[in-house]
């Protein structure tokens, strides 16, 4: 039979692709390390459960990526992504880790994370017109 490649989005596609990495992956990191995954979904919710943002990462082996960062703008200013960045971090650091990495571009919160212990490591000119940052901080 012969293969062909289609653009097919689903979550049981995702989700295949997902899981062979992780495996394909794990065989070349330390036997200690190759189970430390966790799906990382830190949440802002108030008392009755609406949601006004959170962060949305994963942990593997010795770091955290961080995929998603977001606050409502009625939260904005009141510090709720530092502390959604804090308890990454507590968390990050239980599950034995050495670093977080994340990506921001220029127009969205480069200041923010600089003042939130984070270093750039990398960029790239023209993303759309911006720069995309890539960013570490050890912990």
């Amino acid at each position: 039979m012969k293969q062909h490649i289609v653009n097919e989005p689903s979550k049981s596609n995702r989700s295949y692709v997902v899981q062979q990495m992780i495996q394909f992956n794990g065989l070349h990191f330390p036997k200690e390390l190759r189970d430390n995954y966790q799906e990382v979904h830190l949440m802002v919710k108030d008392e009755d459960g609406q949601l006004y943002g959170g962060l949305i990462g994963e942990i593997f082996c010795n770091w955290m990526q961080v995929e998603f960062l977001f606050v409502d703008e009625k939260l904005r200013g009141q510090h709720y992504g530092s502390q959604l960045l804090e308890e990454a971090e507590k968390l990050a650091k239980a599950k034995g880790c050495d670093f977080i990495k994340l990506d921001t571009l220029s127009f969205q919160a480069l200041d923010f994370y600089l003042k939130n212990g984070f270093v750039v490591y990398g960029k790239l000119e023209n993303a759309g017109g911006h720069t995309h940052y890539y960013l570490k901080k050890d912990i």
